[in-house]
């Protein structure tokens, strides 16, 4: 067994209730989360980035170390991501608090939070955090394991969000979509 992959599994038996994923997110899933992201249009946000398979791939579309934010709040995580992927900005710290990073322009979030299973007051924060965080083209990525969108039908509602959703993901445990959501201009 990897060492990603015993650090996984022990925190998901340590703190069940940060980690609620089956398994760290496959090769396929990475790959469509990371779909569109440009070396040359600013900075992205990581959102619970967990042992770093997405970061790797974040990494892998030639985004600069320096211009990825991830944020996790899992000390255990962090201390592995640091490890890692030198040169990243990682961020001990809950999403609820983006804001408090003060980035503008971020050409997207990429989120690997179980968003759907918090509280919508939670959801409202991390998503307006997101989008203040945002260029106005930005976009905040999203997957799910469900058949309906991954942000709460209400906050869609309420935040005038539109979005496009992949193909289903059938090399990933569970089967998952990738969801890509956006907002007008205030």
């Amino acid at each position: 067994m990897n060492k990603d992959l015993r650090l996984f599994l022990s925190q998901i038996v340590s703190k069940p209730h940060q980690v609620v994923a089956l398994a760290p997110s496959s090769a396929a899933l990475c790959q469509e989360m990371v779909a569109g992201l440009d070396p040359n249009k600013g900075p992205v946000i990581e959102l619970g980035p967990g042992t770093g398979n997405i970061t790797c791939a974040i990494l892998g579309r030639g985004i600069a170390p320096q211009m990825l934010h991830s944020v996790e709040m899992n000390a255990n995580f962090c201390t592995h991501l640091r490890e890692s992927f030198a040169g990243v900005n990682v961020h001990h710290m809950s999403a609820c608090d983006l804001d408090k990073l003060g980035l503008k322009n971020v050409q997207a979030v990429i989120s690997g939070l179980p968003l759907l299973s918090m509280p919508i007051g939670v959801q409202r924060d991390i998503l307006n955090g997101s989008f203040n965080s945002l260029a106005p083209e930005g976009s905040f990525v999203q997957f799910t394991y469900g058949p309906n969108p991954s942000v709460n039908a209400d906050l869609r509602k309420e935040m005038a969000l539109s979005w496009t959703r992949s193909d289903k993901i059938w090399r990933n445990l569970p089967p998952a979509r990738v969801y890509r959501f956006t907002r007008p201009m205030h």
